[in-house]
């Protein structure tokens, strides 16, 4: 018997045994909501703008985590994470949507996905939209999406039999279920006009008005331009429409009598799609909602300590009873002998044709920064990034000349600094370094040193080789249809190729 085999065999039987007291009816059902590139502009999170009465009711109901983070900024390496409870960094799915092509990626021994374990503990493990008559946008089903799973995004290679199907209606008769609810959220609003345009009408059906776009507030280095107001005005009607599907979920959990034993986690998989949110480690990339309710949680608490996304996957094993592997690096915040954290950690690395790589380390004060590669600028090359209006609209203000002082600064400076330093409790968006401050030198070195320690104790993987770059990015190419965009991408890769070259 081979070591993985018998490590199986020892997880499965100590899955029975955790389970085996508890009856059908007393495991309860754990539902997920994940949502795509939002942050916590809710009105239980303090936006003011718009109402989100469904999230807020959740929150009522259960525990809202004010200080959640994400340990990726983006998509794929965040989903690999969650779905392990592992850094992304260790199990070497830290690259935006790698492994998909030549170059495979393998789990590392004894890192499983959980929908495995839950299923292997008797659990029905689906994935959808929640709901029997919309998908993941609130359209209607139709023939070729209405046995479709939702959204996995993971980098490396996995079984689908983990998931029995998108949906818990085909499990058997008081047989508890593992359900994601996998929602669009901020990508509803699109990149282009014509889809604002095609949003819009979404909303007006559903809310019967917009949000007005002079009435958002945006972050101080995003000027006040129409483009760029009509974007967040169009965005938080994708939170407004987010929180509508939560309502319908729950109404259908109530109805069919299962939400008083289902725990109800609500997250986002990143903050909002921006020149300075999602892929980048400040709070606008990877500060996220955490609302967790259900049979055995407190009513009505917020938490202000610090805890990280992965944390979700032990949380939820544990809420099954199911035991939470040992090498698993999230914990059970619900846990009566937990003990909070006095760090957190985050990491961006390639993403598209972007080479970079970037960590963090979050303390209760202060949020250090690291640019691995300080002479290349913010923001760099992407043909993800300059297909959207918002960032082609920064770029004509920067060549006009139009930004402010500090837009110039955070977006558009040639290099990058290569240590960032911030109090984000006082700086929110994270605009005064003060990594050169003597002031803050003490906390600098200490905050350096904690993150090396973090990146030699976890075993991050860092970069990667250009042979793999180079596979990778041949890997998307074959899966782009558009020329326009290959060619793009191709150029922009060439560019990357060049400053490695150079040990920019």
């Amino acid at each position: 018997m081979t070591i993985t085999k018998r490590f199986s065999l020892i997880c499965l039987c100590a899955i029975v045994l955790s389970v085996s007291s508890l009856s059908a009816a007393e495991r309860p059902n754990v539902l997920w909501f994940v949502v795509d590139d939002m942050s916590a502009n809710f009105s239980c999170y303090g936006e003011k703008t718009i109402q989100t009465p469904h999230v807020d009711q959740l929150a009522e109901r259960g525990i809202r985590f004010t200080r959640a983070y994400a340990t990726s900024p983006v998509c794929s390496p965040f989903r690999s994470a969650l779905i392990t409870g592992m850094y992304q960094t260790s199990i070497g799915a830290h690259h935006h949507r790698s492994g998909q092509g030549e170059h495979r990626i393998q789990l590392p021994d004894g890192v499983r996905p959980i929908p495995a374990i839950f299923q292997e503990a008797g659990y029905y493990t689906c994935m959808g939209s929640g709901l029997t008559d919309l998908d993941y946008r609130m359209l209607p089903l139709t023939p070729s999406t209405k046995n479709r799973l939702g959204k996995t995004d993971y980098n490396f290679d996995w079984d689908k039999s983990i998931y029995d199907s998108n949906d818990w209606a085909k499990r058997k008769n008081d047989q508890p279920f593992f359900m994601q609810v996998q929602l669009h959220g901020g990508k509803l609003r699109g990149a282009s006009e014509a889809s604002y345009d095609k949003f819009d009408q979404q909303i007006e059906k559903v809310f019967g008005s917009i949000t007005e776009p002079q009435s958002v507030q945006l972050p101080p280095y995003y000027p006040r331009d129409p483009v760029l107001l009509r974007d967040w005005s169009t965005y938080l009607d994708s939170v407004r429409l987010t929180d509508h599907h939560v309502g319908l979920v729950i109404e259908r959990l109530k109805r069919e009598k299962l939400l008083a034993n289902t725990l109800v986690v609500f997250f986002t998989d990143h903050g909002i799609s921006h020149a300075r949110g999602k892929q980048f480690l400040y709070d606008e990339g990877t500060h996220i909602p955490l609302i967790i309710a259900g049979p055995g949680v407190e009513r009505g608490k917020t938490r202000t300590d610090l805890v990280e996304h992965i944390d979700i996957a032990a949380l939820s094993l544990a809420a099954a009873g199911i035991q939470v592997p040992k090498v698993m690096q999230g914990d059970d915040l619900l846990s009566a002998d937990y003990k909070q954290k006095t760090a957190l950690f985050a990491a961006r690395d390639r993403c598209g044709e972007a080479a970079d790589r970037i960590r963090s380390v979050r303390t209760g004060e202060y949020l250090y920064i690291k640019n691995f590669y300080p002479s290349r600028p913010h923001l760099m090359p992407s043909s993800y990034k300059d297909g959207k209006l918002i960032v082609q609209r920064l770029r004509e203000l920067h060549a006009d000349g139009k930004l402010s002082s500090l837009s110039e600064e955070l977006l558009f400076s040639p290099t990058r600094p290569a240590e960032e330093l911030y109090l984000y409790g006082s700086d929110p968006w994270q605009t005064r370094n003060l990594a050169d401050d003597p002031t803050h030198k003490n906390a600098l070195a200490k905050h350096r040193e904690r993150l090396n320690d973090w990146i030699h104790r976890t075993g991050d993987l860092g970069p990667e080789t250009p042979e793999v770059y180079d596979q990778e990015i041949q890997a998307q190419l074959n899966s782009t249809r558009s020329k326009k965009v290959r060619e793009t991408y191709s150029r922009n890769a060439e560019q990357y190729r060049r400053w490695a070259s150079e040990g920019k």
